[in-house]
């Protein structure tokens, strides 16, 4: 991974719980849109739903910031291919990370990671 300048990452500081939910989500590998949909529902305890609308204008949003991909190829055979996947680029990953950070030194926990705020890994939504 390339050198990326704490400056850019700053920029997107804070996330809206809405977005840390989603890279989150994202960083737990590819998914498509019902997956992340879900992933966001159960980190966020109910708290945070996205509905289709919302998740892929917020997808637009973030691929054209560099923290998103839209994947050309499908990881799953037999895939429905009218699915798009997505998944967290390095960029996202250091800003979801800085975050992270930012949330350990506001709430005074040194322990708290960028891994506290993915969501388990579950299977994905078929």
């Amino acid at each position: 991974m390339s050198q990326i300048p704490k400056s850019s990452v700053n920029e997107f500081l804070p996330l809206r719980p809405s977005v840390l939910c989603l890279l989150g989500a994202l960083a737990q590998g590819h998914q498509h849109g019902y997956a992340i949909m879900k992933a966001v529902e159960e980190t966020s305890r109910g708290s945070v739903r996205i509905g289709p609308g919302t998740l892929y204008g917020a997808l637009q949003r973030l691929t054209r910031s560099g923290l998103v991909e839209e994947l050309d190829e499908r990881p799953q055979t037999g895939d429905d291919p009218r699915r798009r996947y997505y998944c967290l680029t390095d960029f996202g990953q250091a800003v979801l990370s800085a975050e992270a950070a930012r949330l350990r030194v506001l709430l005074g926990d040194p322990r708290l990671s960028a891994e506290d705020l993915i969501p388990a890994r579950t299977e994905s939504a078929s």
